[in-house]
């Protein structure tokens, strides 16, 4: 795994900006190519003069708009994929996105409630964010809220990684230790967050129905 992080590194450092989109697409589509680190370090780089910029638009914001488009247009091939396979791709390849067959029931049901937000959501929790796009496809979702939400999810995650990165500068070897454990514990905090809204949410619900019901 090591070897493959590195090996999506060096695309990124010596084919700038296209790497950045080949690296980024292919994390939107179940590869594991450490997004939470890949775009602090484009930051960075971009910071140090080794993309080249467009004038006056600063490096790291071309580095944040690359990574969102790339995964949005990861993010839409899942879905597509997800669209059109449905069972049968599930079936034949969910083993290799971490999606199983005896899901497909529940995710539909799941997205069918709280589909546009958690698409939204998912952009921050990684390992989650990799394979996010496939559940709303095979379920259906309608295609213009899944772009929305996951073009907004990725701008705030692309820009705030790419704008930490041009911070760090000349420092980002200093940084990208800290960087993956920052993007779990922020993962592990949305997810927690998530989680009470979802219960907070089913018990109004619940509250709701039963005074309907008298």
């Amino acid at each position: 795994m090591e070897h493959l992080s590195a090996y999506f590194h060096a695309l990124v450092v010596h084919f700038g900006y296209a790497g950045l989109f080949v690296v980024m697409f292919l994390g939107n589509m179940g590869m594991p190519t450490g997004t939470e680190v890949v775009m602090p370090t484009a930051g960075a780089l971009a910071a140090t003069g080794h993309f080249p910029t467009i004038e006056p638009i600063p490096g790291w914001v071309i580095v944040g708009a690359v990574g969102t488009l790339a995964e949005v247009c990861g993010g839409l091939a899942l879905y597509t994929i997800g669209w059109f396979g449905g069972l049968p791709f599930v079936h034949r390849y969910g083993k290799y996105v971490r999606f199983r067959e005896h899901e497909l029931d529940r995710v539909h049901s799941f997205y069918e409630k709280h589909g546009s937000s958690m698409v939204f959501w998912c952009r921050f929790i990684p390992f989650v964010r990799g394979i996010a796009a496939l559940p709303p496809g095979i379920s259906r979702m309608q295609k213009r809220y899944f772009i929305t939400y996951t073009a907004l999810g990725s701008g705030l995650f692309c820009f705030g990684l790419a704008a930490l990165g041009n911070l760090a500068g000349r420092n980002v070897d200093a940084i990208t230790g800290y960087v993956h454990d920052f993007a779990l514990a922020i993962g592990a905090g949305t997810v927690v967050v998530v989680a009470a809204g979802l219960v907070i949410w089913r018990i109004r619900a619940r509250r709701t129905q039963q005074a309907a019901r008298r």
